[in-house]
C-alpha cells in the first residue's frame, strides 16, 4: 500500500467504523430480527419466512399502506418536484417580485411539522376552520366539512400539508442555475431566445442531475414520513392516510410486534433502494 492510499485508510477509518457501529449492525440486526416473533419481554423466537408471507397475503393494513406510500412518491416525484422547479426558472429571473416570493414560499419549510400540523387542523377545523368558512361565503350556505376525518378527502387534505411546499427542490435548482455562466444566457438572447425557450432548450436540460438529485430527496422523504400524519390523522379514516412508517410506529410501539415491525422496515429499506436505483435510472443521473 502507497502512502497516498494509507493516509486514504487512516481518515476514512473513523467514519466507516462509525457507521458500522450505528447503521450496518442495526440493519443487520433488522434483518435478522425480522424472521422472528419478538416484543418487549420475550426472546425473540424464529420464524421463518411467516412475517413477510402474512405483511403480504393476509395484513390488508399493511398493503394499504404500501399502496399509499407509493401514490405519495409518485406526487412527490411529479407534482412537487415541478413545483418547486417551476418557481426556480421563475425567481432566476430577478424581478421586483422575487424577493417576496422567494420569502412566502420558504416560510412553510421552516416551520416544525408539529407547528404546521396543528396550523392544517386549524385550517381545516369543521367549526372554526378557514376553508369552511371560505366556501360557506362563496355558496351562501353553511357549509360543514370534516376534511381530515371523512374518508372521501382525508386523503388528498393530508397531502396538501406537504406536496405544494417544495422549497428544497427550488433551493437545490437555484444554486445550480447560479453556477451557470451568464455568458450562455446572454448569447441565446442575442440569437433571439426568448425567457421559455432558454429555461426549455437551456436551462432544463443541464438541470438534469440536479433536478434528479431533488427528485430523490423528495420521493424518499416519503419514506419517513410519520410527523405531520401523526398529528393530523393518525392513518385514519379507515387507513385511508396511512403509510409505511405510520404502521410501523403502530405495529412496533402499539401492537408491541417487533419482529412483524422489524419484516416491515425490511420493507421499507427495500422500497427506499428501488425507487433510489429507479430515479437515478430515469435522469441517467451516472452519465
Amino acid at each position: 500500500m502507497t502512502k497516498k492510499k494509507r493516509w486514504i485508510v487512516i481518515f476514512l477509518a473513523p467514519g466507516m467504523a462509525l457507521f458500522a457501529f450505528i447503521f450496518l449492525f442495526s440493519m443487520v440486526q433488522l434483518g435478522v430480527t425480522s424472521f422472528t416473533e419478538w416484543s418487549i419481554g420475550t426472546s425473540p423466537e424464529f420464524l421463518g419466512l411467516e412475517n413477510y408471507i402474512y405483511l403480504f397475503t393476509k395484513d390488508k393494513e399493511f398493503q394499504k399502506s404500501i399502496l399509499n406510500t407509493f401514490v405519495w412518491i409518485a406526487l412527490q416525484a411529479t407534482v412537487h418536484v415541478c413545483i418547486g422547479t417551476a418557481l426556480a426558472l421563475i425567481l432566476r429571473r430577478k424581478r421586483w417580485y422575487t424577493n417576496f416570493m422567494r420569502g412566502v414560499f420558504m416560510i412553510p419549510n421552516i416551520i416544525s411539522s408539529a407547528a404546521l400540523g396543528m396550523l392544517f387542523l386549524c385550517i381545516f377545523n369543521p367549526q372554526f376552520g378557514m376553508v369552511n368558512h371560505i366556501i360557506s361565503a362563496i355558496t351562501k350556505s353553511d357549509f360543514s366539512q370534516n376534511w381530515f376525518l371523512s374518508s372521501n378527502t382525508a386523503f388528498w387534505t393530508v397531502t396538501l400539508t406537504w406536496l405544494p411546499y417544495a422549497g428544497l427542490v427550488t433551493i437545490l435548482v437555484m444554486a445550480e442555475i447560479a453556477s451557470v455562466s451568464e455568458d450562455i444566457f446572454e448569447a441565446a438572447k442575442i440569437d433571439g431566445a426568448t425567457d421559455f425557450q432558454i429555461d426549455i432548450k437551456i436551462v432544463l436540460p443541464m438541470m438534469r442531475n440536479i433536478i434528479g438529485t431533488a427528485t430523490v430527496l423528495a420521493a424518499t422523504s416519503m419514506l419517513q414520513k410519520l410527523d405531520i400524519i401523526m398529528m393530523t390523522t393518525n392513518g385514519g379514516p379507515a387507513g385511508k392516510t396511512m403509510n409505511m412508517p405510520m404502521y410501523l410506529y403502530q405495529t412496533a410501539l402499539t401492537d408491541n410486534n417487533y419482529g412483524l415491525a422489524n419484516a416491515q422496515g425490511v420493507v421499507l429499506i427495500g422500497l427506499g433502494l428501488l425507487v433510489v436505483g429507479a430515479i437515478r435510472g430515469l435522469y441517467r443521473m451516472d452519465k
